[in-house]
């Protein structure tokens, strides 16, 4: 019985200094948001081979996806118009969810790609209230912790509803987008447009934003 809890003792010192180690450069961070990020890879290991993801590279959209207009955290009107050419991925984001370590990801995907490829975030606190933080708080959070410097869009409402986000509402209606009716599963899902203006993937949370699934799709042409 001794041997057992001195076991878990040491355990928990050996997860304290881990959580230590891999937070010594993380600021305004909560206890939990800290705790997230160090698990963050073993949730992905646990999660990541269930990650469900849709392709379409055939239909025109009925509505373009260049007359959307959503709005920056800053309150300025960002004209998705000025992204034909490029490829665009779109992700609603959270600050405290168990993939909120996919910022980092989509950073380094971000200055990776950034000849071809824009990178969306649209923060959302829909799925457990996981993004109670306002726009400016937000914004901090990012780039402290994870150095953003894609664009983020003003917190909104990303699932289903008389208050969906204009854009997720075109990203998850058949109608608009003329293939998907698939909304977020939670929060980080990722939908790919291309340099078309088509919607042509969806990925779901646990599939991480550098993986070669990602990668491969954001290559094709």
């Amino acid at each position: 019985m001794i041997r057992t809890i001195k076991i878990v003792l040491l355990l928990l010192i050996a997860f304290t200094v881990y959580v230590f180690i891999v937070n010594r450069n993380s600021t305004h961070m909560t206890l939990r948001q800290k705790f997230l990020k160090a698990v963050y890879p073993a949730f992905m290991w646990l999660s990541g081979k269930k990650g469900k993801a849709f392709s379409n590279h055939q239909v025109q959209p009925p509505v373009s996806f260049y007359s959307l207009k959503p709005v920056l955290n800053n309150g300025t009107i960002y004209d998705l118009s000025q992204l034909k050419g490029k490829k665009v991925l779109l992700v609603n984001t959270a600050s405290n969810c168990g993939y909120t370590n996919q910022y980092d990801d989509l950073q380094k995907l971000y200055e990776q790609e950034k000849d071809k490829l824009v990178i969306l975030g649209f923060p959302a606190n829909d799925f457990k209230e996981q993004e109670k933080g306002s726009d400016e708080e937000i914004a901090q959070f990012c780039k402290l912790n994870f150095g953003v410097t894609f664009p983020l869009m003003k917190k909104s409402v990303v699932i289903k509803g008389a208050e969906q986000n204009e854009v997720f509402k075109w990203l998850s209606d058949s109608t608009l987008n003329g293939w998907s009716n698939k909304q977020p599963s939670w929060n980080f899902s990722k939908y790919l447009v291309d340099e078309e203006g088509r919607l042509t993937n969806y990925f779901d949370p646990s599939i991480s934003p550098i993986s070669e699934e990602v990668i491969n799709a954001i290559s094709k042409k």
